[in-house]
């Protein structure tokens, strides 16, 4: 029955007659899918095979984003982690005995002091893997993937007047921005209290970083799923955007959900970055009053 309906329901919505596929005989049209030997060799057992793999990996799943994308995210992802859990070494944030040289009497003296150059790197490298993440899941569809990313922007958000005081602030597009200057220049004990430590910013990233990591790693295997392959057993999409296409319009868009939660967790962000903006004008607006009235 399930070969009945798949036979006629594709031959109905295709325009092209599939009865190979199904044991009929190959006409011309018919054999731009397979031939009769395609059925003999198994190669139109993989197809079938893949393609159930296909519909069971969109049911899991609500993306349609690309095993590729997604691969590239989990190692974005995987790089703020590793950047976040930098941050929280303990030997970061120990004080190192160095030279020092007066610049002007050309004396040298022996001082104890944390390593500003080593902490700002290591932050730095951080913000640079911090803005791939973001950048990277703002042009992905998967629910889980877009939550966490959400809920990332928000600890950080939330952590914004700490990290004015560090030199780090929230630009365009959620990004983080370094004044290097006021970085460098940053208490040691607000640095500490930000990357150092369980429950610190740095820890919070890494949490969310590791969630996002794993999330692209099962929607990259569930779209490696969702291809087909060829009488030679090569993967194709080709046939299975054909084939999925056709069932979609039998049961329905699958893909309304997924943009619908997409659409929700893009309007919060726009609505977060439009009260900032709004937040913005005002105390612009307020400082051009006060100076008015002096």
């Amino acid at each position: 029955m399930a070969n009945d309906y798949m036979k006629d329901y594709v031959n109905s919505n295709s325009g092209y007659d599939v009865s190979a596929l199904f044991g009929g005989g190959v006409n011309g049209s018919g054999s731009m899918l397979s031939d009769y030997a395609s059925i003999k060799n198994g190669s139109y057992r993989k197809m079938m095979k893949a393609y159930c793999a296909k519909q069971e990996a969109e049911k899991a799943s609500v993306s349609g984003d690309t095993a590729q994308k997604l691969t590239i995210t989990k190692s974005s992802a995987d790089a703020l982690k590793k950047s976040a859990d930098a941050l929280s070494d303990a030997s970061l944030w120990e004080k190192k005995k160095y030279t020092k040289k007066d610049e002007k009497t050309g004396e040298e003296t022996e001082v104890e002091d944390y390593d500003r150059d080593a902490i700002t790197k290591a932050v730095k490298s951080f913000v640079d893997d911090y803005n791939a993440v973001v950048e990277q899941t703002g042009s992905l569809d998967n629910k889980k993937i877009l939550q966490n990313a959400v809920w990332m922007t928000d600890t950080t958000e939330k952590t914004q007047k700490l990290l004015s005081k560090i030199g780090l602030n929230i630009g365009k597009g959620n990004k983080l921005e370094v004044d290097e200057e006021d970085l460098k220049k940053a208490n040691i004990n607000t640095l500490k209290s930000m990357f150092s430590g369980h429950g610190s910013f740095a820890d919070k990233v890494s949490q969310k970083a590791g969630s996002i990591s794993r999330a692209a790693s099962g929607a990259a295997a569930e779209a490696k799923a969702k291809g087909t392959y060829t009488r030679n057993g090569n993967y194709s999409d080709t046939l299975s955007n054909w084939l999925s296409g056709a069932v979609d319009k039998k049961v329905g868009d699958q893909k309304t959900d997924k943009d619908k939660t997409k659409d929700t967790i893009q309007q919060a962000i726009d609505k977060r970055e439009q009260e900032k903006a709004e937040k913005e004008k005002k105390e612009e607006e307020k400082k051009e009053k006060e100076k008015a009235d002096k």
